[in-house]
């Protein structure tokens, strides 16, 4: 959008409710295209709860189109081997595949692993001061004539043009969108901890995204914040665990527990973390629509998904380009607009909810023959061409070329 078209664009309106990656990239990508965005956050402040992610191409770019590339470098880890499979039990490499210069040669970038509190600070800094309201919690919307009425649990109220849900999984937005139900327990944990690089074992401070497979389990492990820590993430039972929050706090022998008779290197470097979080994974199925008039979902709220693909924070900010994109495009209709940015990204992000979930069985197999066909077949495949419609994708590109084809 030109500034003229901006001078001669109704002025928006927009409240996003959530201020984590999703609801930060949103209010970003709304302030570059000219229209008016608040975050409201219930947390005090943005704290570095979540430890490590990956992110991929499809993230970078939109980091770029930020101009926040290379804050976010300066603390980010490329990956520049990439990435590693390893056996449970031995620690056997069943496969390997550098990334740096072959993925930035397919996709235009590379992909890097970070400490989640690194990338959204990035997004953060591309948010101008004044747009985002801390420890201030959603209590309910209402339709009213100058727009919807956000009242808040403080007591104060807002009136906005558009309401944007980036609040989650446990969404209080999408109440008024669709009928999401609560999200149901998958079985499955999660735990994470950070390891001080100078106490991790060497083979964990390589640049590789390093995953272990076994029976009912598995555990990722990479670099970040410079090198300076690793993080781990390990997944498995839930057992009698329903606890479903990233500041969470387990008990770190229960997490060497899990992993007891596995590779010798392994256990190693869990005997060098200290503590652990943990926290049950969720499970929702696809929701049937996002958006309701003005009111819109976006990320976890839209569709909240396993972490088996490393797309949860990459899938949100897709969703705010494309978001932004249409309002830039509709201001003087945002409920069109709103419909054009769901039917956009709701079949994509839906695939990668639906083979996110289906990653979980896959990377627990018990050993025999089933276990035996999916380790062969990691010298067959290319990982590349596999995720190429992932990485490769440029939300912004593919907004303008919907638009501009009507």
């Amino acid at each position: 959008m030109t500034s003229a078209d901006q001078r001669r664009a109704p002025r928006l309106r927009v409240a996003v409710v959530g201020g984590g990656i999703g609801g930060l990239a949103t209010a970003a990508f709304l302030h570059r295209a000219g229209i008016e965005a608040t975050v409201y956050e219930q947390a005090p402040a943005l704290t570095e709860v979540g430890a490590g992610l990956v992110v991929s191409p499809n993230a970078v770019r939109l980091l770029r189109g930020l101009g926040q590339l290379d804050r976010f470098r300066d603390r980010a880890v490329p990956l520049e081997v990439g990435w590693e499979f390893r056996r449970w039990q031995d620690g056997r490499v069943l496969f390997s595949q550098n990334l740096g210069e072959e993925c930035e040669q397919r996709f235009g970038e590379q992909s890097y692993v970070a400490h989640r509190a690194d990338l959204l600070a990035a997004v953060r800094a591309a948010v101008p001061e004044g747009a985002l309201r801390l420890g201030i919690r959603l209590a309910g919307l209402h339709r009213v004539e100058a727009g919807i009425e956000l009242t808040f649990t403080d007591g104060t109220h807002e009136v906005a043009d558009v309401v944007v849900g980036a609040d989650g999984v446990h969404t209080t937005v999408g109440q008024y969108v669709t009928e999401t139900g609560s999200p149901r327990f998958s079985g499955m944990c999660a735990w994470r901890s950070l390891v001080p690089a100078g106490s991790a074992p060497e083979f964990a401070r390589h640049p590789v995204q390093t995953l272990w497979l076994g029976p009912d389990r598995h555990l990722v492990h990479y670099p970040i914040s410079g090198g300076a820590q690793i993080n781990i993430v390990a997944f498995g039972p839930a057992h009698d665990w329903t606890t479903e929050s990233w500041s969470a706090q387990g008990r770190i022998e229960d997490l060497r527990a899990e992993f007891a008779g596995w590779s010798d290197d392994l256990r190693a470097l869990l005997a060098a973390a200290e503590n652990t979080g943990r926290w049950a994974l969720l499970d929702r199925d696809p929701l049937p629509r996002w958006t309701n008039g003005p009111v819109a979902l976006l990320g976890d709220a839209a569709h909240p998904m396993f972490p088996f693909f490393a797309q949860g924070a990459a899938q949100a900010m897709e969703d705010a380009a494309v978001l932004a994109g249409c309002l830039a495009d509709r201001p003087e209709d945002p409920s069109a607009a709103l419909s054009r940015y769901e039917a956009l990204r709701r079949p994509r992000a839906t695939r990668v909810q639906q083979m996110s979930r289906g990653r979980a069985q896959s990377n627990h197999l018990p050993d025999g023959p089933a276990q035996q066909a999916r380790d062969a077949s990691f010298s067959r495949a290319d990982p590349f061409d596999q995720s190429g419609w992932i990485y490769g994708h440029d939300a912004e590109s593919s907004v303008r070329e919907a638009l501009a084809a009507g």
